[in-house]
């Protein structure tokens, strides 16, 4: 038999074809349900009106804040934790409308007046020398600082989705804000104590530094227990002290008196045990251990708001308290991250 007549034996690979794993969809631990982003954008802004301009810091502080607040006739329907859009008068030096800037919003989903028709900010004037010995004015801030009732605003947004609440009713949260960036921490509040809520509890401090304007704060709260730390930066005369801010803790703890507790920390007054002025690190330092045991829980989340760099106070102090226990706070941090329980909104 001729050899190319021999059968042979041919081996078939067989292809199994099944079907990709269906895509899991992450679902945000925040609530996003409803939320809207970007309805309006610099081409065509929303025009609302200014309605109260009031300055929050005393005549003789050395800055301004302002609180404003805005119609929109619920056209702009924006969630606590957003922010939205202004776009100035005028035009640039390159003779060109000037472009928008964002700020935090200020109010509860309801509005400052609790009919869901307005948004308010809360806005530091710029003002400082160059070098040249000049001084500039910020386009945006001064234009809303000196802003008259009945004046309109060009509006944008509303933007972002980094600082919403999480939607676990039971959750801790820790807020961490510099100077203006108590807005979202305001609007936090504001839906707490004013709409609903009744069984938090707030316990807060305010360290001060004698000749400076109250501008930094450290708040957590959970479903039933709400701690709230103002932190390193404010001035010793109260009437320096941001008015609207203070009044407004007065009236929480007017409504749960048994739930509110507020205490001072002077930094050029009042040092702590070690005999260490009282900044926010000192202040921190005092609360290290039970603020580590609330970042190792799962539904503890962290947001943070203000001038960029707020985060190395933190990240000193946890250092060395995850290295106790054999963790590298860096790392953990980017977990935090990943799972949406670390929130950081700087400029």
């Amino acid at each position: 038999t001729s050899p190319r007549n021999v059968s042979r034996l041919v081996s078939v690979r067989a292809e199994v074809i099944t079907e990709a794993p269906a895509k899991v969809e992450k679902v945000s631990k925040k609530n996003e349900e409803g939320v809207t982003v970007n309805k309006f954008k610099p081409k065509n802004p929303y025009t609302g009106r200014c309605l109260l301009n009031t300055k929050i810091t005393g005549d003789d502080a050395p800055g301004e804040t302002w609180h404003m607040v805005f119609s929109t006739e619920g056209e702009v329907p924006y969630r606590e934790g957003q922010s939205i859009g202004v776009i100035p008068d005028g035009i640039d030096k390159n003779g060109k409308p000037h472009k928008l800037r964002l700020y935090s919003i200020a109010s509860s989903a309801l509005g400052d007046f609790g009919d869901t028709k307005t948004v308010s900010l809360c806005v530091k004037r710029l003002v400082y020398t160059n070098e040249a010995g000049e001084i500039v004015k910020g386009v945006c801030s001064n234009f809303l600082c000196d802003l008259k009732p009945g004046a309109e605003v060009k509006i944008t947004g509303p933007v972002g989705k980094e600082m919403l609440m999480p939607i676990d009713p039971n959750a801790t949260i820790i807020m961490l804000a510099t100077g203006t960036g108590i807005a979202p921490f305001r609007s936090f509040l504001w839906k707490m104590f004013f709409e609903k809520h009744d069984d938090y509890k707030l316990w807060q401090f305010f360290a001060i530094q004698g000749g400076r304007m109250a501008e930094s704060w450290m708040y957590i709260f959970s479903n039933s227990f709400l701690l709230v730390f103002s932190l390193f930066v404010g001035i010793m005369v109260e009437s320096n002290l941001l008015h609207l801010v203070r009044q407004e803790f007065e009236k929480m703890k007017e409504k749960a008196p048994d739930k509110f507790r507020l205490d001072f920390a002077v930094s050029r007054e009042q040092t702590n045990e070690k005999g260490e002025k009282m900044y926010i690190q000192t202040r921190m330092a005092q609360y290290a251990n039970e603020l580590w045991e609330l970042l190792k829980k799962d539904n503890t989340f962290i947001y943070m708001c203000g001038l960029k760099g707020m985060e190395k106070g933190i990240d000193d102090i946890m250092v060395s308290l995850a290295e106790k226990d054999g963790i590298n706070w860096f790392d953990y941090k980017k977990q935090l991250k990943k799972s949406e329980q670390w929130n950081v909104e700087v400029y």
